[in-house]
């Protein structure tokens, strides 16, 4: 594993460890807040020890995030702009991940000491939506453009849904437990509080029974965090390794040559469904997309000038991709986006340039130890701004349920050598997550458990809330 971090400047090395260290912290803090939602019921209920609950609620969310995938982790990733995305080596990359995490950990630690329950997701998100504005402002570029906005909808949607949600579930199922679980005294006892419980039966712990699924639903929360919190960490961590040191994380260098063939099948599929629909990418270009004109200074590309490329062939690009036309490669290929160390650009007017390239780049590809670092870089590059492409193309109202289908599965073959994570950064977010979860817990478990309602949790509340 080390070996990938070997050439890095001194620099750059701090810088990388300093950032490491950061969304470490970040992911103990969300740990500190939201073990509450998991424990806070079963604590203040008497179902399990304090310890005890917390110590559970801890392996349960490391057992989430080693078990929950990376869908969400770049779900969140992918509410950043595409060029910052695109570019995160660059400078302003780095910026912006410095900056996600500190204003993440500076909020998360002033509600976690004042007691708050305030949701690190919401916080994560915030911080993001605003980097993507500020770069909007710097860079002169459009506000609405600055933010992959229906991904934005839909997230706050979910936010704003969600606590309304869990009042009207919860309320739904301690109405029915009152309606239909009380009509003998050992029901009734579901609806006692541990003090009152105490007074009549000399017992504070729940029944047999609400204590069993009390404890179960504890451990569904905690799991289902682990699952979803824990991938933000990854997705940081990623965005951070490919910035910092991308010869060994801009692409996943162990991916094997089937996966490399598979991300390859890909580009030719979505070069053909470009030649077939080429209406659709025209009408899906918009006013903003304009290409850049490129400096007078800046040399053509042609594959000569592809290092490493000589020995193992230039595959031909197609003339049925661009009209039928044969052309040279120093035509085929805008230098704008042939040069390796400018910033790169995507939009839907020059999709066909990057398809090209990256079929330049892949051809007869058996291992990404092929390329060199400049050549893996653009790879990612490329690979990702044609992925974002086929997301923009699906979303076209005359595109099909069909071709939204087909251009979903493509995307997922593109990204897929992409966006990935390493076992062992998922290993150290689990534990970071889970360390947290057990140390920090007592302050906004005491806010939810003693300071929202005025009176005492009952256990069929507890039920309710963690149902």
């Amino acid at each position: 594993m080390l070996h990938l971090f070997t050439g890095l400047e001194f620099h750059a090395g701090l810088m990388l460890v300093l950032a490491l260290i950061f969304v470490l912290v970040y992911e103990a803090i969300n740990g500190f807040h939201d073990t509450a939602n998991a424990v806070a019921t079963v604590i203040y209920t008497r179902a399990l020890r304090s310890q005890l609950a917390v110590a559970m609620s801890g392996v349960l969310n490391f057992l989430g995030v080693l078990m929950g995938g990376l869908s969400v982790a770049y779900a969140i990733v992918h509410l950043l702009p595409a060029d910052l995305l695109i570019n995160v080596n660059s400078a302003h990359g780095l910026a912006m991940i410095f900056s996600i995490l500190l204003a993440a950990i500076l909020w998360n630690l002033g509600t976690w000491y004042f007691g708050l329950p305030a949701s690190s997701s919401h916080t994560l998100i915030g911080a993001i939506i605003g980097i993507g504005l500020t770069n909007a402002l710097v860079s002169d570029s459009s506000v609405v453009q600055a933010l992959n906005v229906p991904k934005l909808i839909e997230i706050f949607l979910s936010l704003i849904i969600s606590p309304l949600v869990g009042l009207v579930m919860a309320g739904v199922i301690v109405f029915f437990l009152r309606l239909y679980w009380s009509s003998t005294k050992k029901r009734r006892r579901i609806h006692l509080t541990p003090v009152e419980r105490e007074k009549k039966d000399g017992k504070r712990k729940p029944p047999f029974w609400t204590r069993i699924a009390l404890i179960f639903s504890a451990a569904g929360v905690s799991f289902s965090h682990g699952a979803n919190d824990g991938q933000k960490g990854i997705g940081l961590i990623m965005l951070v390794l490919i910035g910092v040191a991308p010869a060994g994380f801009v692409v996943n260098m162990n991916t094997s040559s089937y996966d490399i063939s598979r991300t390859r099948d890909a580009v030719n599929h979505f070069q053909q469904y470009y030649t077939q629909h080429h209406g659709a990418f025209i009408h899906g270009v918009g006013s903003d997309e304009v290409p850049v004109p490129v400096p007078a200074a800046e040399p053509p590309f042609s594959v000569a000038s592809l290092p490493g490329r000589e020995a193992h062939g230039s595959p031909t690009v197609s003339s049925s991709a661009i009209g039928g036309a044969p052309m040279e490669n120093s035509q085929i290929l805008d230098p704008r986006i042939a040069s390796q160390t400018q910033t790169f650009h995507c939009d839907l007017s020059q999709v066909l340039f990057a398809i090209n390239r990256a079929l330049m780049l892949l051809g007869n590809l058996d291992s990404y130890e092929m390329l060199n670092v400049d050549q893996r870089s653009h790879v990612r590059r490329l690979l990702m701004c044609i992925a974002d492409t086929a997301d923009k193309v699906a979303k076209l109202p005359e595109t099909s349920t069909v071709d939204k289908r087909f251009l979903a599965n493509l995307r997922q073959d593109l990204l897929y050598t992409v966006e990935y994570a390493p076992m062992w950064i998922i290993i150290a977010v689990a534990l970071a997550l889970s360390l947290g979860t057990m140390v920090g817990w007592r302050r906004v478990a005491t806010t939810i458990g003693e300071k929202i309602g005025k009176k005492g949790m009952t256990y069929a509340q507890g039920l309710s809330a963690q149902m």
